[in-house]
């Protein structure tokens, strides 16, 4: 697992293992050293909506058990309401909303049947015309069956500031964070990759500005006002800085790669992602390099 002496635990998204079953992805993750994934909630992994739902939660399960490896629950799948439209019903859309809170709630059901570090979620896209306040309304309504099930099931909401969104940084998400009372379980997924892209501080400023109030931590790198999920060192993040910011934080959670669209080779970009991490690992600590566990493609 990872390298002793850090840390840091590292995940992997099973949203870049699309064309893997899930066992299949978590053998693979697993194998080549990380520690958990970052599990999105859709076909074929583990849909929410099936009829046998439950049966596919308690297969994950025993899946993840059988390979050492905790889970936080994704909610970022693109079709999964909607087979014609791109992640709508969001939680700011127009007309009814309720699938996103059912999908929501569904999700926090499974991250507590799973015993999930996290389940994540974010604000969509506002639509034109609507204006902030409004937009504001529609998500803390949305919200409050989420957050009220979540306490009741001890399950830790991490919102996530997205490009383009109606919450899209860090001082938004702490907004929203306020607006509803400040929480206990309510806390903030970070993307690496969005600090770069989006953010109006540096990466490392933005993750010591969330500070304690990290629970879910997402890997990629990207380039300035391009919201494209890049390997890590083909951007222009600062991987040493920002991994050293967010240890600096103390945050203890599942820090998952996000690529979304590099199944097609998952197991070869798993690889290089976790020697990229490990090596920024070594660097910060000042360690010598340590080999690399399992099997590399």
């Amino acid at each position: 697992m990872t390298s002793p002496g850090h840390a840091l635990r590292l995940g992997y998204g099973t949203n870049g293992f699309s064309g893997h079953r899930l066992p299949d992805a978590c053998a693979v993750i697993a194998g080549l050293g990380y520690d958990g994934v970052a599990l999105t909630l859709d076909q074929p992994h583990l849909d929410p909506f099936a009829h046998d739902a439950a049966a596919q939660t308690s297969r994950a399960a025993a899946t993840l058990a059988e390979h050492g490896l905790a889970v936080v629950i994704e909610t970022g799948s693109r079709y999964v309401l909607d087979p014609w439209r791109k992640h709508e019903p969001t939680l700011v859309s127009d007309g009814d909303r309720g699938p996103r809170i059912e999908l929501l709630t569904r999700a926090v059901r499974i991250a507590a049947d799973l015993g999930a570090e996290a389940m994540s979620c974010w604000s969509g896209v506002l639509p034109e015309g609507v204006t902030g306040d409004e937009g504001w309304r529609r998500l803390l309504d949305g919200l409050g069956p989420v957050l009220e099930l979540a306490h009741e099931l001890d399950v830790t909401v991490c919102f996530e500031p997205e490009p383009g969104m109606h919450v899209d940084t860090v001082d938004e998400a702490l907004d929203l964070r306020r607006r509803l009372g400040e929480p206990e379980h309510l806390r903030l997924t970070l993307d690496l990759g969005h600090l770069v892209c989006n953010e109006p501080r540096s990466p490392e400023a933005s993750v010591a500005l969330a500070g304690e109030l990290i629970g879910n931590v997402q890997v990629d790198d990207m380039v300035r006002d391009v919201h494209e999920h890049l390997e890590l060192g083909t951007g222009t993040l600062d991987l040493d800085a920002v991994l050293r910011a967010l240890l600096a934080t103390g945050f203890d959670g599942l820090a998952s790669v996000e690529l979304p669209r590099h199944s097609h080779a998952a197991p070869a970009v798993a690889a290089r992602q976790i020697a990229a991490l490990r090596a920024s690992l070594d660097r910060i600590s000042g360690a010598a390099p340590t080999p690399a566990e399992g099997r590399t493609p």
